[in-house]
């Protein structure tokens, strides 16, 4: 999508303010966006948060400053609302990473297997689902299960790794990566703590394991702000996607964050292309116009918001996944 034309002279944010209040519309935000959307947003937070606000806003209309699967899953849990995206083309290298039609025939090959699915993929795959994950509900969700049910695990195979190891589960990997975390280095991140002697690392778990075994706290981008809070020291190098330290720099102006580097030294290779590709601009015609809109055949997301609602119900601890009913699927 190109970046919007003959918006020259506009009070970007003072418009996005007026067509807010005029649209009845909210602006939600992936804390991965850039500085300038963060702050415009009426709310900013991670994969689970975001999921939350959808499900509970009474807007008309939801802005979603984040990529493709997070905006269709606010269309999954509001199928009343109207739901923009301001780049369409903002996508995700895990939901490419697990076409549909594989994933199916993935879950065939394991017909004892429920589907504990990353949020990071399409409706389809949610659709094929049985339960909804994410970074900050996946160990909650997971101590739910009982322990001799086989579990498949996909999109995102270092998370899933890092859950098997860290639960004892025996999860069925599907190999999917994040381009984003896949990039940190190993070398550059020591070169970095030797720099900075005593100060913590703080990671995502889609780091690889090389990098999650040097991070003295492992965690959702959430659970990775809170920790940076809590934190005594007053540096902190942070392992994943870098636009989250806007955050934490709003929070705590006497403290330095780091983004830990890729292997050119830089963190700012790890900046995600597809959350960049949403600007000022581009939410702004999208509030204009209302597009681009995302739309879902109802029975596919009805079958979506099946393992929406279960991962919504079990991360909160009102129920257990046998209290779900037959979320179970089959992968033919």
């Amino acid at each position: 999508m190109e970046q919007p034309t003959n918006l020259a002279g506009l009070d970007l944010r003072a418009e996005i303010d007026r067509l807010r209040r005029e649209r009845n519309a909210v602006i939600l935000a992936h804390y991965y966006q850039k500085p300038e959307i963060q702050d415009l947003a009426d709310f900013v937070g991670d994969s689970l948060d975001l999921s939350r606000k959808a499900a509970d806003t009474d807007a008309d209309v939801i802005a979603f400053c984040g990529v493709r699967f997070m905006a269709e899953t606010a269309k999954i849990l509001s199928p009343q609302k109207t739901v923009v995206l301001p780049d369409m083309d903002a996508g995700c290298s895990l939901e490419d990473s697990c076409p549909p039609e594989q994933f199916a025939a993935f879950r065939a090959q394991h017909p004892d297997a429920i589907a504990l699915t990353y949020i990071n993929c399409s409706a389809e795959v949610k659709g094929l689902s049985d339960v909804i994950v994410t970074s900050s509900s996946a160990e909650k969700i997971l101590s739910q299960i009982p322990a001799d049910q086989p579990i498949i695990f996909g999109p995102d195979r270092n998370l899933g790794g890092y859950l098997a190891r860290k639960t004892g589960r025996d999860l069925i990997l599907w190999p999917g990566v994040c381009i984003v975390h896949e990039a940190f280095s190993e070398t550059e991140l020591l070169k970095l703590k030797a720099q900075h002697p005593g100060a913590p690392v703080a990671a995502h778990p889609e780091c690889p394991a090389v990098i999650l075994d040097h991070a003295d706290y492992v965690g959702s981008t959430r659970g990775i702000l809170d920790y940076a809070m809590a934190m005594p020291g007053d540096t902190l190098i942070v392992a994943t996607e870098p636009h989250i330290i806007h955050q934490m720099e709003k929070a705590l102006p006497n403290k330095t964050f780091i983004g830990a580097p890729g292997a050119d030294g830089n963190c700012n290779c790890n900046i995600c292309p597809y959350m960049a590709l949403n600007t000022m601009e581009k939410l702004y015609v999208a509030l204009r116009d209302l597009t681009p809109r995302i739309e879902i055949e109802e029975d596919l997301r009805l079958r979506a918001k099946k393992s929406l609602d279960a991962m919504l119900a079990m991360a909160s601890g009102s129920v257990g996944l046998g209290d779900l009913g037959p979320v179970r699927v089959t992968g033919d």
